[in-house]
């Protein structure tokens, strides 16, 4: 019998949303890889009837959603039956992120299941930046947490700052937390001959406050350089009327699939993230593994992968940091080729999928015993 693992999506998240932020490639490849391996893969997800439409683009991967169309609350409550058969047979029960993590809790202890308890940034430290450590969303995210990387088998995080930061609040998880970061697919990813704008920078991301896209586009406006932003999010509308488009300066793409952003990141003079805080972010590392010299911002989860002059360009997260780094980058098109050529090694050593399928491949037959 083949080992299968069944992995819990994000509460509220389905493959149909992994499409529209464009995510879904990315998102099923290493499961992909593991089925390769000889595991068997099922999705919870909290669709409805339409996830099943994807089952094309997933290899194989089997699609547990809310097939019947019940409401949110009532398929939470019901799916450790909808989906028993499966979660009854499963070996492993694993975690996407925090978030509805307890839900994955509950299924691998009713049904005596291993539990993975993986998450790519920590809940908790997001909502106490959002709104507060005393908030009401931040103690919510650190009771899931603790109850969550208490019971489980193993704790997946994606930096060694989380690890540490899990062990420190949560000491009966130190044990068993393991880091095993985010992973590009870098033959995806990887230089393409396309022609550059050396005066076009890149964002990638969601449009939401911790990115800091205020800073970035003040920081734009004096400077004789445009600016593509890929992604969605609540803020936009907000910065669209704010900064009108620069006089023409600043292109709004929207969400585009992941599989078309090496093209993108292969025509622009540098990629930028602003970020006030990140976990371990997707987007820095594809522009890394296209050699696209990075221009990112000095703070938590970015600095650990850019170092200043070697594989990227560190500067402060405000308008007069960012355009420091704005003028200078683009005016060095030599050092811009040997950060490029650097961020692009750094990446296929230490963050390739390949190397991370090792990881995983090595964790799960830890917890399996094989």
């Amino acid at each position: 019998m083949r080992p299968h693992i069944i992995l819990f999506f994000t509460r509220g998240v389905s493959l149909r949303t992994w499409n529209l932020i464009g995510n879904l490639d990315r998102e099923v490849a290493l499961y992909r890889r593991l089925m390769s391996h000889g595991y068997e893969v099922s999705f919870v997800t909290y669709g409805d009837a339409s996830d099943l439409a994807f089952a094309g683009r997933l290899g194989g991967i089997r699609i547990l959603c809310n097939e019947t169309g019940l409401p949110s609350e009532e398929y939470e409550q019901g799916l450790f039956s909808l989906h028993g058969r499966y979660l009854n047979k499963c070996h492993v029960i694993k975690t996407n992120q925090s978030y509805g993590a307890d839900i994955a809790l509950k299924a691998a202890q009713l049904y005596g299941k291993t539990l993975v308890a993986r998450c790519g940034y920590l809940w908790s430290f997001n909502a106490a930046r959002d709104h507060g450590e005393d908030s009401p969303a931040a103690i919510e995210a650190g009771r899931v947490e603790e109850l969550v990387f208490s019971a489980a088998d193993r704790v997946v995080v994606t930096t060694p700052a989380m690890k540490a930061d899990v062990i420190r609040r949560i000491p009966a998880a130190a044990s068993t937390v393991t880091v095993i970061p985010n992973y590009v697919d870098t033959d995806l990813f990887r230089p393409l001959e396309a022609a550059k704008d050396p005066k076009t920078v890149l964002f990638v991301g969601r449009i939401a406050p911790e990115k800091n896209l205020e800073a970035l586009l003040e920081a734009l406006e004096p400077l004789d350089l445009k600016l593509v932003l890929i992604g969605e999010g609540r803020l936009r509308p907000h910065l669209q009327s704010r900064f009108k488009d620069l006089d023409g300066r600043v292109t709004w793409e929207g969400n585009v699939p992941n599989s078309d952003l090496p093209l993108h990141l292969n025509q622009v003079g540098c990629f930028v993230l602003p970020s006030l805080y990140e976990g371990h972010p997707k987007a820095l590392l594809e522009a890394m593994s296209c050699a696209t010299p990075v221009i990112g911002a000095d703070s938590p989860g970015i600095r650990g992968l850019v170092r200043h002059l070697d594989t990227g360009y560190l500067c402060s997260a405000d308008k007069e940091g960012l355009r420091a780094a704005l003028t200078e980058l683009p005016a060095r098109p030599d050092l811009c080729s040997e950060l490029g050529k650097k961020a692009r090694n750094f990446i296929v050593e230490n963050y390739s999928l390949d190397r991370v399928v090792q990881l995983e491949l090595a964790l799960l037959r830890e917890v399996l015993s094989v």
